[in-house]
């Protein structure tokens, strides 16, 4: 259910727009930040609250990749796998990150602490391959460094 707290942050963004759909972003965003993920209920809950149909909030949502529709771990590993960063050995860092965490591309480790998903690019094709952990970038990163980067979130 949304809070008091977020409907009143939704209709202070929504304010600044002609249109009260234009927030739909954002207002998956602010329920995100408290709860991790937006459930069914939550979306179901904002788009009508937006005055939208939840099937097109669910298209919002589903098209913008950093909106998490099912429960994630506490750090989200989001690696690149574009051209560029393929090309300068996104493969072996996928791996290395697999093995150091146990898991695969989509999954999220045992303890809740971390889940690994891909991201088509993060705009940094010079100093690939690229990950963001959280909201934090990781340049030129090799296999050799992903266990001292991952230490940093544990």
């Amino acid at each position: 259910m949304l809070t008091d707290e977020q409907k009143k942050a939704i209709e202070t963004e929504a304010a600044r727009y002609p249109n009260r759909q234009a927030i739909g972003v954002d207002a998956l965003k602010m329920v995100q930040a408290e709860q991790g993920w937006v459930s069914d209920e939550d979306l179901e809950e904002i788009a009508n609250y937006l005055g939208m149909v939840p099937a097109e909030l669910d298209g919002v949502a589903t098209f913008y990749n950093l909106i998490y529709r099912h429960p994630v771990g506490r750090h989200v590993i989001h690696i690149c796998d574009s051209v560029s960063c393929w090309i300068m050995g996104y493969e072996e860092v996928q791996q290395q990150l697999e093995a150091e965490l146990g898991i695969g591309m989509g999954q999220t480790t045992a303890d809740g602490r971390f889940t690994l998903l891909p991201i088509p690019c993060l705009g940094c094709c010079d100093h690939a391959p690229t990950l963001i952990i959280d909201n934090e970038l990781h340049e030129d990163v090799s296999p050799d460094r992903v266990r001292d980067i991952l230490e940093n979130y544990r």
